[in-house]
């Protein structure tokens, strides 16, 4: 429900979780006709917003109901991609300490933090298909 409702360019690209805790989140998309561009290969928009997801979910689950409250948002985002994606593709975030840590930081002190957070695609044979870096800022709230 919260894809529908909060993403829902994901939800119809058919963006998935596959696992989340503390430490990792894994997330997925498949090579279908909405997510698809001209060239028979899913749509370069469709992996990042894979791969954010995949960090995103990480922050997202440092910062749920705490207090004080923190905000987060996206700075950078660079991409390197190695071949196209044609299946599924699988991103895996394991930046999940650092978040852990940053988070905490600005909420014991309030100073803002950032968080370089890797995402690497893969297809279902294990190949490399793309690296997303994104930057996160965090900040205590009020």
């Amino acid at each position: 429900m919260f894809l529908i409702t909060k993403l829902p360019a994901a939800f119809f690209s058919g963006v998935t979780v596959i696992e989340i805790n503390e430490l990792v989140a894994t997330t997925k998309i498949k090579y279908k006709w909405f997510a698809t561009n001209p060239f028979r290969s899913t749509y370069f928009a469709c992996l990042a917003m894979t791969a954010e997801m995949s960090t995103g979910l990480l922050a997202m689950a440092h910062i749920y109901k705490q207090s004080p409250q923190v905000s987060m948002l996206v700075q950078k985002m660079e991409a390197v991609y190695h071949k196209k994606a044609i299946g599924t593709t699988i991103f895996t975030c394991s930046n999940g300490a650092e978040f852990a840590e940053k988070i905490q930081q600005t909420k014991e002190d309030g100073s803002p933090q950032t968080i370089e957070a890797k995402s690497i695609g893969v297809d279902k044979d294990g190949n490399l298909v793309a690296e997303f870096m994104f930057t996160w800022a965090v900040k205590r709230k009020g």
